[in-house]
């Protein structure tokens, strides 16, 4: 935590820092998984139905070895990915296919990120602050679907996944209790500019992010440029 008045080293080491935290968390997942190893017996592993169907498929317990078997309780384990994708298939089987497949990227620019930062730090720098903002930032998008922007919805799911950069991203999908018709597209998915008269907070908002360039010797600085070249050209 960021405290008045206090050096705080491993907001300021960089890549050190980010180094660290990844030692730190492999040593927690460590200990997860003794534990796990250890306690076997404790938590009941003999109850597990996939166990169950392993003996009834080999007939021969002699010949399965010491499995150590990965609770639903531990995030990333194939029980936890094999629960998770029940949930979504449930939603499916009472509510049919999803209507809306709404997508959110992490931008470092966000205010509440840049004001954040340490003198001479980096969005990359702080992880910590960047998976708070965007978290804030997708329970907002799910409070704006819940007051009906798109009508009422029934229910949602989403996964995170997180980029070469740091930056998470959201892929979100929404079942709507009034379907969406072929008619109805072009009222919740445009392909145009917004109007700058009647919208133009919204028309600054695409054009700053969602169009590219200018590029060439325009604007040499440009991302896509590397040695005086775009480098985004497909041949």
């Amino acid at each position: 935590m960021c405290r008045e008045n206090e050096f705080n080293t491993l907001h300021l080491a960089g890549k050190l820092s980010q180094q660290f935290f990844v030692d730190m968390y492999a040593k927690i997942e460590s200990e997860r998984l003794s534990f796990l190893r250890y306690n076997q017996k404790t938590l009941r592993v003999d109850d597990y139905i996939h166990l169950r169907q392993a003996l009834q498929n080999d007939k021969n317990p002699d010949a399965i070895g010491q499995l150590i078997v990965l609770p639903s309780t531990f995030v990333g384990s194939p029980r936890y990915m094999h629960e998770r994708l029940q949930d979504a298939m449930t939603y499916v089987k009472y509510y049919g296919r999803p209507d809306l497949f709404i997508t959110m990227t992490c931008n470092p620019n966000w205010p509440e990120i840049s004001q954040e930062l340490l003198p001479n730090q980096k969005p990359q720098d702080r992880h910590d602050l960047i998976a708070r903002v965007f978290h804030q930032k997708v329970k907002n998008l799910m409070k704006l679907i819940r007051q009906k922007i798109f009508g009422s919805s029934l229910c949602h799911a989403h996964t995170i996944e997180w980029q070469k950069r740091g930056l998470p991203h959201v892929h979100l999908l929404v079942w709507l209790q009034e379907k969406i018709r072929p008619r109805d597209i072009d009222s919740v998915v445009s392909g145009e500019l917004p109007d700058p008269q009647s919208d133009p907070e919204l028309f600054a908002l695409v054009k700053k992010h969602m169009v590219h360039g200018p590029c060439g010797e325009l604007n040499p600085t440009c991302p896509c440029m590397s040695d005086r070249k775009m480098h985004k050209v497909v041949p």
